[in-house]
């Protein structure tokens, strides 16, 4: 038996969102090197400040400017950094109450070894040079001289321009291993062809091929050759563009049920106006120069109308 096919896959997309009046005042702060902190109904000093008061429910209202030292509350060691995280080199993360605050704070600390680090130590901002607005913006260090804490109760400034939104980059890595099934659909592609499994007691095709059917539970164990035409049933007009779009809007991704299958694959539709395509429209799928080809769906560009009649909907009704 073959081989199966592996590849490490990353998922990835930035996130945006405003800040609002609370967040947005904590992120404000940073960016200034001044850590702020929501006054609640019951007194305390939340760091960071919520956007409600977990007590009293009402909307955080109340802010003060607290110094940019607090104590290690507790930490745990990160031996092994990975991507994203504070560091590249070891470093603590820990709860940290900033002085004048009641509650504690997730952060980074700094440090050479976990034998510098103890429960109940003071510790220090060492802010970045260029902020942006953001918790990234500094790290704790420990400190043997704090200087002197300001009082809480001191109003926070806020003559400066507000951070209004935040972009937060999202990835996912991780390492993807293909079936048998589809490891033999991903070899077929290599070669121009498109290769189904067809279940031997409801006689489904499915494509990409399934280990099981999933609908009566027993292995695919007959491997089909499929049509390379078919019938649109559902799609979407894509209008919005993002981050890494490689083709200009509007487009439209598609449901392409093959001739011969059972379960419709995602494709692109080009070729024609967005606003043309439709649903039982006939397609056909063209392939990307042979040059270019791997073991990847991706061989096949798009699929295109073959110029035939649209087929009847109750060919394709029972697939929408």
């Amino acid at each position: 038996m073959s081989r199966t096919l592996q590849a490490p896959v990353t998922v990835a997309f930035d996130y945006t969102r405003s800040t609002g009046p609370v967040i947005g005042r904590f992120l404000t702060g940073l960016r200034d090197a001044t850590i702020v902190g929501g006054r609640l109904s019951d007194g305390r000093v939340a760091v960071p400040p919520p956007e409600f008061d977990p007590v009293g429910h009402q909307a955080v209202t109340e802010f003060v400017e607290l110094p940019d030292t607090g104590t290690v509350t507790s930490w745990t060691w990160v031996s092994e950094p990975v991507a994203g995280q504070p560091s590249q080199s070891p470093f603590a993360f820990a709860l940290i109450t900033i002085d004048g605050a009641d509650t504690p704070w997730l952060h980074a600390i700094e440090a050479d070894s976990p034998g510098d680090i103890e429960t109940g130590m003071k510790v220090r901002a060492k802010w970045a040079e260029e902020r942006t607005g953001s918790v990234t913006d500094l790290v704790f260090v420990p400190d043997d001289t704090v200087a002197e804490t300001r009082d809480a109760s001191a109003p926070a400034a806020g003559d400066a321009e507000q951070v209004g939104r935040i972009v937060t980059p999202v990835s996912l890595d991780y390492h993807y291993a293909a079936s048998p099934e589809e490891s033999s659909f991903f070899r077929g592609l290599a070669e121009g062809r498109i290769l189904g499994q067809r279940c031997p007691k409801c006689q489904k095709v499915y494509v990409p091929p399934r280990g099981a059917c999933p609908t009566d539970g027993v292995p695919t164990a007959e491997e089909v050759e499929l049509s390379q035409v078919g019938t649109v049933t559902t799609f979407c007009i894509v209008n919005v563009p993002f981050l890494g779009q490689r083709i200009k809007p509007p487009y439209v991704s598609a449901y392409v049920l093959l001739d011969g299958a059972d379960i419709a694959l995602q494709h692109l539709i080009l070729e024609i106006p967005a606003e043309e395509v439709r649903m039982g429209m006939r397609v056909k799928a063209v392939w990307k120069p042979r040059d270019e080809w791997g073991t990847s769906i991706e061989n096949i560009s798009h699929f295109a109308p073959t110029g035939e009649p649209d087929a009847d909907f109750d060919s394709y009704k029972h697939h929408l």
